[in-house]
């Protein structure tokens, strides 16, 4: 009896590379400290990190560079924050007191333009309280936006930290390019054989 010759020689089964390929389907890939060409990060994780602390999603992402710009901004924000509100307590203060007909509430004196801080009672207080009104609520204005701009950034910070863990493995071609250079456009018609035309080739690489 003939043998077949189409049965298949047996395949020698590598021991080592079995345990290696068994040993990195256990390792997590969404595991923070999991190594570099294993980690892929869950979108999930990385919003509630972000959402318990601005910054803690761009560090899972291992977005680094991040940092400073979102911490900046939140510098700035708190910063914007604390010297409106100084503003406008001390406004508000002095409003207060130049509304009430107490004669010894008099923190608005202390807004007064210096050439009249030496004779108070020559200021046409109608006049200035329209002033301490208006830039009372100048700064409460300002404060108040910078408030939500903080509270945007929060928001961005979290949408920013799950894009990036859903984008994580997106690819990226470095072959995207555009070309430009002369061709031969060549007329395949019989009647027109060996007939040719010069031109410029316009393509790009996806």
């Amino acid at each position: 009896m003939k043998a077949d010759s189409n049965i298949a020689a047996p395949v020698a089964v590598d021991p080592v590379r079995n345990k290696v390929d068994s040993v990195i389907a256990a390792t997590s890939s969404d595991n923070l400290f999991a190594p570099a060409y294993l980690f892929k990060p869950s979108p999930r994780k990385a919003v509630i990190y972000s959402a318990i602390f601005p910054g803690l999603g761009q560090i899972y992402n291992r977005k680094y560079w991040k940092l400073p710009v979102l911490y900046g901004g939140f510098v700035g924000f708190t910063y914007a924050i604390s010297w409106n509100n100084g503003y406008y307590r001390d406004y508000l203060g002095a409003y207060q007191d130049i509304m009430d007909d107490d004669p010894n509430s008099n923190r608005w004196h202390d807004m007064l333009p210096y050439s009249y801080r030496q004779d108070p009672e020559s200021v046409d207080t109608q006049w200035f309280t329209g002033v301490l009104q208006q830039r009372k609520d100048y700064y409460r204005y300002y404060r108040d936006l910078s408030i939500i701009g903080t509270v945007a950034l929060y928001l961005v910070a979290i949408v920013d930290a799950y894009v990036d863990a859903q984008l994580f493995d997106f690819d990226m071609s470095p072959d995207l390019s555009m070309r430009v250079e002369p061709a031969i456009l060549r007329e395949d018609r019989p009647a027109m054989k060996g007939n040719s035309a010069y031109g410029v080739q316009w393509s790009f690489s996806f």
